[in-house]
């Protein structure tokens, strides 16, 4: 048999409650043990009601922390804007204030894209690319007939969605996937590795 005792907190504390209304008609519990159990209960009670207090605290407390993270980003952010933009601004200044981002040193030349693949059924797949510094990336595929790799899209936005209906309705099929960076609109570095996703209906 299952142990008698609930499991979750709340419904122990229902369960709990029951229980010492019940026993407290019992005639033959003793004065020591209700008063035990009584205590225990109110105790439980009280735990349970600090721990929802600090999480309600601790959950608003998280809020306002955000809420002040984000107007002082902001305040910052405009405040920078305000000093690149003075005709007196130079890059030295700015790295003495600390508002020059860090260079993407990432050399598309010789790098290629990280893809991978989610199916989610009636032949939509998902597809996720790494974008560094690049305008975004050629999509290339085939299925198990193609005879070779077709430009199926550029995406400038991971993920990018294949909506493709399988070629078969009911019937799974393969997919195949690579890309390459896009700058300019001129194919840079190399193809990624291939991506193969099972379609499913």
């Amino acid at each position: 048999m299952s142990d008698f005792v609930p499991t979750t907190d709340n419904d122990l504390l229902v369960w709990f409650d029951h229980f010492v209304m019940q026993i407290s008609t019992d005639t033959e519990i003793s004065v020591v043990d209700l008063a035990a159990l009584t205590e225990a209960n109110a105790d439980f009670h009280a735990k349970i009601d600090h721990l929802n207090d600090a999480a309600a605290q601790a959950k608003q407390a998280t809020a306002d922390k955000n809420d002040s993270r984000n107007n002082m980003v902001n305040l910052i952010r405009a405040e920078a804007r305000r000093i690149k933009a003075r005709a007196t601004y130079t890059d030295g200044q700015g790295a003495q204030l600390g508002i020059v981002g860090a260079r993407d040193r990432h050399d598309l030349s010789i790098s290629h894209p990280e893809l991978s693949g989610t199916d989610l059924s009636g032949g939509v797949v998902s597809l996720n690319f790494s974008k560094y510094n690049s305008d975004g990336v050629n999509i290339y595929s085939k299925r198990d007939n193609d005879a070779d790799w077709q430009l199926l899209h550029y995406a400038s936005i991971s993920p990018f969605m294949d909506v493709r209906p399988l070629l078969e309705v009911g019937k799974p099929e393969l997919r195949y996937y690579c890309a390459v960076y896009v700058v300019k609109d001129k194919e840079i570095g190399n193809y990624s590795h291939e991506v193969v996703v099972n379609c499913t209906p």
